[in-house]
């Protein structure tokens, strides 16, 4: 029996549009706007942490069962490494243009993000395209349903309690019926009440506020 796979692709959705909103609100603010260039800093950490803690399960707990157990698909595994740390490049360039624009709003600065944020999104969607094409069909032979668990377990267990309403928020936002059972499905009863409760609309005014 293989493991269904379909909870990454319904977070890799978040990936791909929170990369090109990303690039169409930092483009957005005016020149000199610190007090909105910081909301919009400040969503892009929100995302940053989500990507860095869904690559670092993977880095620890995917590619390393994987490598053991397949022969020939081996260089799969270890293409979607080194996209892993291609992303991490990208990132490290998108902080420092991030840091640099928050300041002061600058125009130059602004650019310089956005092309900053362009070149991330590019390296980002190459990998996720690749990834679901080739490596899901390949995690759904090799892994076990208890190590694809830990996956979400790992995300859970190092991202702070109310971030991770946020994170939670942006994967079932453009989820169908459907996904959003599969995804509330992996939560106890508790944490699905305190979601409803408290987490849903927390998310949807801090998304508000966000968008503008």
């Amino acid at each position: 029996m293989s493991v269904d796979t379909q909870d990454m692709k319904i977070v890799h959705r978040v990936f791909r549009r929170e990369t090109r909103l990303l690039m169409e609100l930092v483009a957005d603010v005016a020149p000199g706007d610190t007090a909105r260039a910081q909301v919009i800093a400040d969503h892009f950490r929100l995302y940053r942490l989500g990507l860095h803690n869904h690559h670092e399960g993977e880095d620890e707990l995917l590619w390393p069962p994987l490598l053991a157990r397949v022969d020939l698909e081996a260089d799969i595994v270890l293409r979607m490494e080194a996209q892993h740390e291609r992303i991490a490049a990208t990132l490290t360039r998108v902080d420092a243009a991030v840091t640099a624009w928050e300041a002061a709003a600058g125009a130059d600065e602004r650019d310089t993000l956005v092309a900053a944020l362009s070149e991330h999104r590019a390296v980002v969607l190459e990998h996720i395209d690749d990834e679901e094409a080739t490596l899901l069909p390949l995690a759904a032979k090799h892994i076990t349903e208890q190590e694809w668990a830990s996956l979400g377990d790992h995300m859970v267990n190092n991202t702070p309690k109310l971030t991770l309403f946020m994170l939670f928020g942006a994967v079932l936002e453009d989820a169908d019926p459907a996904e959003r059972a599969l995804v509330l499905s992996g939560l106890p009863t508790p944490a699905r009440a305190i979601w409803h409760v408290f987490g849903r609309p927390r998310y949807a005014r801090y998304i508000r506020r966000v968008r503008g």
